[in-house]
């Protein structure tokens, strides 16, 4: 899968779905929609939070379609759409309390609304996703941001309204636990001697 704002999308097809018609604005949905629903279980890590965000995100698309100034592509375009409705989710009152009150401690909160994503397909990437399981939402959309999108430090830093140093250090804090999630044990024996 391409990154969101890879994602060719023509100016013609473009004009044809900002006319209402429901073909063209049908076809930018095949070509954007398994990537903006990608990136928004990523951010936030509940499949059933990131359905309900790019349902959400699609309907802002073709409703704030006329806004588009095509100043960039239309995915670079959407991508900041879907990434700040899911850091407006992460930052939610509501979403901080449901955690909390969901487990009693933030730290296996977290790791709880992870582990409803949708199952792997092979042991590494079961690794993948239990490693991404173990981070903090803010920690899981800073190296989702910066490794996958291609956002630099100080585009993350202004999407949270902190600074450089906020999104580097998240970033270096994230990836050293993914180290630590997808190290081999070294303590467990690989198979059972006979």
């Amino acid at each position: 899968m391409s990154r969101l704002a890879e994602i060719p999308i023509p100016e013609e097809l473009i004009a044809r779905a900002r006319g209402g018609e429901e073909a063209a604005q049908a076809e930018i949905y095949r070509a954007v929609g398994p990537a903006v629903f990608a990136l928004t279980r990523r951010l936030v890590g509940n499949r059933a939070v990131a359905e309900d965000l790019f349902q959400d995100t699609m309907m802002a698309l073709f409703q704030r379609l006329g806004d588009f100034r095509g100043e960039a592509p239309l995915g670079a375009w959407l991508r900041q759409i879907a990434v700040t409705r899911c850091l407006m989710y992460l930052r939610s009152p509501w979403h901080r309390a449901r955690l909390h009150w969901e487990s009693g401690d933030e730290d296996g909160a977290l790791r709880s609304t992870m582990l409803s994503a949708t199952p792997p397909t092979s042991a590494d990437v079961l690794d993948v996703e239990r490693a991404l399981a173990g981070l903090t939402p803010v920690g899981r959309a800073v190296v989702w941001l910066f490794e996958v999108e291609g956002y630099s430090h100080e585009e993350i830093a202004r999407l949270f309204g902190r600074s450089v140093s906020f999104s580097k250090s998240q970033l270096a804090r994230a990836l050293a636990r993914l180290r630590l999630g997808l190290a081999p044990q070294e303590d467990q024996e690989a198979c059972t001697p006979i």
